[in-house]
């Protein structure tokens, strides 16, 4: 028998740290769902979803990243609780806005408060659990789901580009939160493995697009080919991040002449950028014959004009099994 409960009858938490667009995106959420709540600043991933579980009265409840820019017909769905599991998060695709990709990075996840108090991931995952040590995915139990009901709009600044960039080149490169042999990296989860290659490639038809592909192209090139100067377990430290990105990565490409970061106050060559960015490409496809291109504006908006999403459902998980829309 179905059990059917909306999403309205869930808490909303906001959850931001640094990023550009947050108050907006908030204002934006709040017009739809007034009774969002915001969980902001909180260091570390796992810390800032406990945060989030902490503002709740609900059993279980949603969390919208900041970077998020929900749709309103979200709030039309129902769930059929009857084909949940006590322990499971419901993850809702997101739009990448920079190339387009459609899957779980930055989307809508409905969380138990009961898992959320009990993981242990990120900067709280034990030193031998290497799963949970950069995300939540190899250690939660998600049902996926293929309706886009948000944009990821990770491209507010420069930064906030390069990083969502970033991380991604690293994380897709890596086996159940684990480094690789780097020439296994054909071996990795296809659908993982093709989404790396996009970040890789395409977004420079978008503002702060070119810092995406650069960022991910360089998150790539380090967890692979770098593995002796940082330790990679840093890509889920935004603390660290931003040291990297002011310290080392804005310095290269100074220009008091060029275009403004507003994220550090820096001035970039645009064409500096491009020029490393390809760098790193050719250093990526000889090393790991890996199969991205320099797509630029035109060729980035045809691609995107074209490409499918693949299904991101788990098999034997029929989406009409827990998903309704409300009349």
């Amino acid at each position: 028998m179905s059990n059917l409960m909306p999403i309205t009858e869930f808490d909303v938490v906001f959850i931001s740290y640094d990023e550009p667009n947050a108050d907006q995106n908030y204002q934006d959420l709040l017009e739809k769902c007034p009774w969002a709540l915001r969980s902001h600043g909180v260091w570390g991933s796992d810390a800032a979803h406990k945060a989030a579980a902490a503002l709740v009265n609900t059993e279980r409840f949603i969390t919208i990243d900041a970077d998020n820019v929900v749709h309103s017909d979200f709030f039309n769905v129902e769930l059929d609780m009857s084909k949940i599991g006590d322990n499971d998060v419901i993850s809702w695709a997101g739009k990448n806005a920079v190339n387009g990709l459609v899957y779980g990075n930055g989307g809508i996840k409905c969380w138990p408060v009961h898992v959320v108090n009990a993981m242990r991931t990120h900067e709280a995952a034990p030193e031998n659990d290497t799963h949970a040590q950069v995300d939540f995915c190899w250690n939660i139990n998600y049902v996926q789901m293929n309706n886009i009901y948000c944009d990821v709009a990770n491209n507010g600044s420069p930064y906030q580009a390069y990083r969502a960039g970033f991380r991604e080149g690293c994380k897709m490169s890596l086996e159940d939160g684990d480094i690789v042999d780097k020439y296994a990296l054909k071996k990795l989860h296809r659908k993982n493995y093709q989404r790396m290659l996009v970040w890789m490639s395409i977004g420079e038809d978008t503002t702060n697009g070119l810092w995406a592909v650069y960022g991910s192209r360089l998150g790539c090139y380090m967890t692979n080919l770098d593995r002796d100067s940082w330790d990679w377990r840093d890509v889920r430290d935004f603390k660290w991040h931003t040291k990297f990105w002011t310290e080392t990565v804005m310095p290269q490409f100074a220009d008091p002449e060029g275009e403004l970061c507003p994220a550090t106050g820096y001035r970039y060559n645009v064409e500096k950028l491009k020029a490393e960015t390809v760098r790193l490409g050719r250093i990526l496809q000889d090393e790991l014959d890996l199969e991205i291109s320099d797509m630029d504006d035109k060729a980035s908006r045809f691609f995107k004009e074209v490409y499918v999403n693949p299904s991101r459902m788990a098999p034997m998980v029929r989406e009409e099994d827990v998903i309704g829309n409300l009349e």
